[in-house]
């Protein structure tokens, strides 16, 4: 079981350390647990039942009528707002809530409906980035086990499968793109979503996913021409690793066009060669291909 510090909580939920605290005196809404010490930690439940709640305090129930309900009963309601047009930071905390329970049909209601109502590309930019970003701090804290994490990543993964299949056919004057991630990088959840833009612009992509190791893509370019190497770095990767990444990148594929983006690459000092562009948001890699 792990076990959260109130500034845990307050991480998690968005809601304010004192706010917890005169929930938990006041109505009871969580019951900390102590250790041998004296101290104060929350467990799984805990951060289950303040999530729900604060889900429903802030769409209009008083906290004073949801001490009164069941588990069952408090559950119900917050499926209940799912089926709404709500915000995103609502539907945010939703998608949390069925990694943590690991419950698929709700993660299925949330997506799917967002895509009818704003279409895929508003859905993965503007609803599920900002869930995995806050899945990242989750992680950094220890508040997600890796089973939960695999869950929501194969889901999602099969959404853009899916939404990769559905695209048009390549345009006659297309660009090639060779999309790959280097050693020892497997979160491959961004660069396929870029896999998604560069198909529905109409253009070629060479996909060969996680862990490649850079000296293999050569043999690439005696099959097929590539007009442009794509790759992506989401784990925090130390500085002096990305500059080794950027100088082999270099020596290997200098006569390239290389295409890079992730936060890795974007937090470091590295100048990058004349013959890389780095992407600060999906939307800028978006526009790039708009130009093309």
């Amino acid at each position: 079981m792990i076990r959260y510090s109130i500034k845990d909580l307050e991480k998690i939920t968005g809601i304010k350390a004192h706010t917890i605290r005169i929930w938990e005196k006041r109505y009871g809404i969580v019951e900390p647990s102590r250790t041998q010490t004296n101290i104060r930690y929350y467990s799984d439940e805990d951060l289950r039942r303040l999530m729900n709640v604060a889900i429903l305090n802030k769409y209009g129930y008083k906290i004073s009528n949801i001490q009164g309900m069941s588990p069952d009963e408090i559950t119900k309601s917050v499926v209940d707002l799912t089926h709404q047009d709500l915000d995103n930071e609502h539907q945010v905390d939703n998608l949390v809530m069925a990694m943590i329970e690991l419950d698929e049909q709700r993660f299925d209601k949330i997506i799917s409906s967002a895509i009818i109502k704003q279409g895929f590309d508003y859905t993965f930019e503007n609803l599920l980035y900002r869930f995995l970003e806050k899945v990242g701090i989750l992680w950094q804290i220890g508040s997600v086990n890796p089973a939960q994490e695999h869950f929501i990543s194969q889901l999602i993964r099969q959404k853009l499968i899916i939404a990769i299949d559905g695209q048009q056919e390549i345009r006659n004057e297309y660009k090639s793109f060779l999309l790959f991630l280097p050693e020892n990088e497997y979160h491959e959840l961004a660069l396929l979503y870029m896999h998604y833009l560069i198909r529905k612009a109409g253009h070629k992509v060479i996909y060969l996913g996680q862990n490649v190791p850079l000296i293999n893509i050569k043999n690439i370019f005696e099959i097929h021409p590539v007009d442009y190497l794509l790759t992506s770095i989401t784990s925090n990767l130390p500085e002096e690793t990305i500059a080794t990444l950027i100088k082999e990148l270099g020596q290997h594929y200098g006569d390239k066009k290389i295409l890079v983006g992730g936060k890795s690459f974007l937090r470091t000092a590295i100048t990058l060669p004349g013959n890389f562009t780095s992407f600060l948001t999906l939307k800028d890699f978006a526009d790039f291909l708009h130009q093309l």
